[in-house]
């Protein structure tokens, strides 16, 4: 289970909403109230919610899926990369790329171009090119690697998607919803929770709480991983053991057989 307080929460800014002239009614659950023009979420059901969200991207992680972290505002563009890499996930920091999900083997194609140049690069054959074409080679690697370092590893279908910001990812929870893959979205007092199916009310313009709310999910993914490492250290011990023993029962037998 996920620890997360009320204070942590408080601490972060994760209660600021937007100006009254900023509202979506439907996020009207999820609000404690409203002070000097300016919405204040409820951030007992932040908690709750993140609780919520957290328990099912275990349940993606256990069924051996990826969870895509996405979110590509300048606020929330350090926090996605680092905590993304941090538990070993897929993101997208820069801009979502149209066709990311709904022409899936295009984009791959797109990575495997990203590959070449880098193996191309790493054999010395780029010094066989005028510096002119070197230079195009390595400016398409740079842009590459922007559109899709964060998701080269990604060779099936995400399980779930991480949204920062549903407003401003429209693209990609539009490509998410068509594929059928389950959304966690953070979302303000301007956006719409209805959107997401697992909704978490917070204040998606801060840093301070993005990087809250991420970091709480992605410790749950994090726990899984863990716990998968450690069973499979388990398993290979037991299976080394058993060979062991197997092999000292075989010397035994071929010591007997000779005294015979």
């Amino acid at each position: 289970m996920v620890e997360i307080t009320l204070k942590e929460l408080l601490e972060n800014g994760v209660y600021f909403g937007h100006p009254s002239r900023q509202f979506d009614p439907r996020i009207k659950p999820f609000l404690y109230g409203r002070r000097q023009g300016i919405y204040i979420i409820d951030i007992e059901r932040t908690a709750e919610k993140i609780r919520e969200a957290a328990s099912f991207l275990k349940s993606v992680v256990l069924e051996g899926k990826k969870v895509l972290f996405v979110g590509t505002k300048k606020q929330a563009q350090a926090a996605v990369q680092e905590i993304a890499e941090k538990c070993r996930m897929p993101y997208v920091n820069y801009r979502w790329i149209g066709g990311t999900l709904t022409n899936f083997n295009v984009i791959r194609q797109r990575i495997g171009r990203l590959d070449e140049i880098e193996a191309l690069e790493a054999s010395g054959r780029l010094s066989s090119y005028t510096k002119k074409e070197a230079g195009l080679i390595l400016k398409e690697k740079e842009d590459l690697l922007r559109k899709f370092g964060g998701i080269r590893k990604l060779d099936t279908f995400p399980g779930a998607l991480v949204i920062v910001d549903l407003r401003r990812e429209a693209n990609a929870l539009k490509e998410a919803k068509k594929v059928g893959i389950p959304i966690v979205g953070i979302v303000d007092t301007n956006g719409n929770p209805e959107l997401a199916d697992y909704p978490i009310p917070a204040n998606d313009d801060g840093q301070k709480s993005i990087w809250l709310v991420l970091s709480k999910l992605a410790e749950a993914i994090s726990e899984v991983l863990v716990e998968a490492q450690i069973a499979e250290q388990v398993k290979q011990e037991v299976t080394d053991e058993q060979k062991m023993a197997d092999s000292s029962g075989e010397r035994k037998q071929s010591w007997g057989r000779r005294r015979k």
